[in-house]
């Protein structure tokens, strides 16, 4: 089973615009309102991978039960614990005219001691059902600055491998830890460690204690370095549409090849293949299994440098 964690679980609300000017009023074509966060971003590309997985995290009020509601009618299996403040939503603007996307993000309900002892006390006792955990997203107020650091000690105590998807102070705080694989973006990447160049930046969270690093790189693709070699994958065509899920695709392919315990070649060429077939649908945890099927075959893998031997 792969454990899936969102400690700022949303309700992800989609417009679809013909074109997005700032300023003006905007006719709305399609809508999607579904529970999100990153994490169940995750869970659903998994489940359409055929993955046993579990949803926790936090959520709280009457959009944590919308949150609920609608992981239910997707046949998303859930623990997530109850807080006292209502869950965020989260808005994301989807222009139709050049495929950008424009995300408005709450911070989420402040949590308590006694919330988060809750869920940490139940996250233990469900990680010892998991060969990954996969941590995604930001932290709502009121948690520890090293809340990722506790839950990736947790898991690694169980024997499960972790997967952190995160950025800022959350990212750093967790690096000594010692997660399994860390998954930033370019942007998140070059904010954590300084430095543009991409094989520098990825080789110091490496340094920092990532065993191993997949940057996501939009439309170019990812570029990987693990205690096995480093590669750049990149799918053989540009896709247009929305890529706010792409790297929740992304996630699920690379956590699905750690639960596997799958090459670095094979899992690179899935990651990029499920993260750029998510692009063409119009909600995050989703993916077009035509186009993924099709660039899984296809997608460029060149070696970057020899086995690098920071473990």
């Amino acid at each position: 089973m792969i454990l899936t964690v969102t400690l700022n679980a949303a309700l992800d609300v989609t417009y679809g615009v013909d074109r997005l000017v700032s300023g003006t009023s905007h006719r709305v074509g399609e809508t999607h309102e579904r529970a999100g966060g990153k994490g169940i971003n995750v869970a659903r590309v998994l489940d359409l991978l055929g993955r046993p997985t579990l949803v926790t995290g936090l959520a709280g009020g009457p959009t944590g039960e919308l949150i609920r509601g609608e992981l239910r009618a997707s046949g998303l299996p859930e623990a997530l614990v109850p807080v006292g403040g209502d869950a965020r939503r989260t808005v994301t603007v989807v222009s139709h005219a050049d495929g950008q996307a424009t995300v408005f993000n709450q911070p989420g309900p402040r949590v308590g001691p006694g919330e988060w002892a809750e869920f940490t006390a139940r996250y233990a006792r469900l990680v010892r059902d998991a060969r990954v955990v996969v941590l995604s997203g930001s932290t709502p107020p009121g948690l520890p600055a090293d809340a990722y650091a506790r839950l990736i000690r947790t898991a690694a105590a169980a024997g499960a491998r972790t997967v952190l998807d995160t950025s800022g102070p959350a990212l750093g705080e967790a690096l000594g830890a010692r997660p399994d694989l860390v998954k930033p973006n370019a942007a998140e990447l070059a904010e954590a460690t300084g430095h543009t160049d991409m094989t520098a930046a990825a080789l110091a969270l490496r340094a920092a204690g990532a065993r191993a690093v997949v940057a996501s790189l939009g439309p170019r693709g990812l570029e990987a370095h693990t205690p096995d070699g480093a590669w750049h994958a990149a799918p053989p065509e540009a896709l247009t549409g929305n890529p706010t899920g792409a790297g929740d695709a992304c996630v699920a392919a690379l956590a699905a090849g750690l639960a596997d315990g799958r090459p670095w070649r094979r899992v690179l060429r899935e990651a990029a293949a499920l993260s750029a077939a998510a692009v063409l649908r119009p909600t995050a945890g989703d993916v077009d299994p035509a186009a993924y099927h099709r660039l899984r075959t296809t997608v460029r893998l060149e070696e970057l440098h020899a086995p690098h031997t920071h473990r």
